[in-house]
């Protein structure tokens, strides 16, 4: 029996099944074709895998840094294994916004990447990232993106964060109610400052539907009351003058 087959430069060859055409021509097989790859049993799978875990894990603990359980931030206790720019969200003063926009900053100051843990910063980073956090105007960050535009006082724009933010907060109010402007007023009383709409929302205490029902309760237990107390008066009057007559 023969079979047609191809050599390597194009030439048709014959062969009988039990002969090969030489690896010369590019062909393998008893049939003159390529035959395929020797597929891996799965003791060889699991045992390349093995190896690779083992090679990787020998690798790991020189690559691994020391990561702080916790690190203060702004007043702020943050855990370690928080990437850069989430840990910078949640401080107080610093939005989604401006936290892509300053680590960025912080990566090209430290010559870290952006997804750093922020428990492998050293002391001095951190003091670094500080020093960053609280002047970001002078590293490049826009005007429109700080806190703390044109302050009445100093009349320079600046970005204040953790505590020094609720305690500047608070003393503005203060000011607003002593000036007894219409925002102190409004501040005083709990109402909406900026405004909204206060009839469906907003609202302290009891609603108003809620308020003149318990009002007409009120109302309709004491007529009840006064009428019970005028039948009370009247029935002692009575026996006083049955009494009178009974005499004479």
């Amino acid at each position: 029996m023969l079979v047609m087959g191809c050599r390597g430069d194009g030439i048709r060859s014959t062969c009988t099944p039990g002969n090969s055409i030489p690896e010369a021509y590019g062909l393998h097989g008893p049939y003159g074709f390529k035959s395929h790859p020797r597929r891996l049993s799965k003791s060889d799978c699991m045992a390349k895998k093995t190896e690779n875990a083992v090679e990787s894990k020998s690798e790991a603990p020189s690559a691994k840094k020391e990561i702080k359980g916790i690190v203060r931030i702004a007043g702020r206790d943050i855990k370690g294994e928080t990437k850069l720019r989430m840990a910078l969200v949640r401080v107080k003063g610093i939005g989604v916004t401006l936290s892509s926009a300053l680590t960025k900053i912080i990566s090209n100051q430290l010559n870290i990447p952006k997804n750093t843990m922020i428990g492998e910063l050293s002391d001095e980073q951190v003091d670094i990232l500080m020093g960053i956090i609280g002047n970001p105007n002078k590293y490049g960050i826009p005007e429109r993106m700080l806190n703390r535009q044109k302050d009445p006082e100093t009349n320079q724009s600046a970005h204040i964060i953790g505590t020094d933010l609720t305690f500047r907060t608070k003393q503005d109010i203060t000011n607003l109610k002593d000036l007894n402007t219409w925002k102190g007023y409004r501040h005083a009383y709990g109402q909406k400052v900026r405004g909204q709409r206060t009839r469906t929302t907003g609202r302290t205490g009891m609603t108003v539907g809620v308020l003149r029902k318990t009002m007409l309760a009120k109302a309709a237990a004491a007529k009840a009351a006064e009428a019970t107390t005028e039948v009370k008066a009247e029935k002692p009057a009575a026996k006083v003058e049955e009494k009178v007559e009974k005499k004479e």
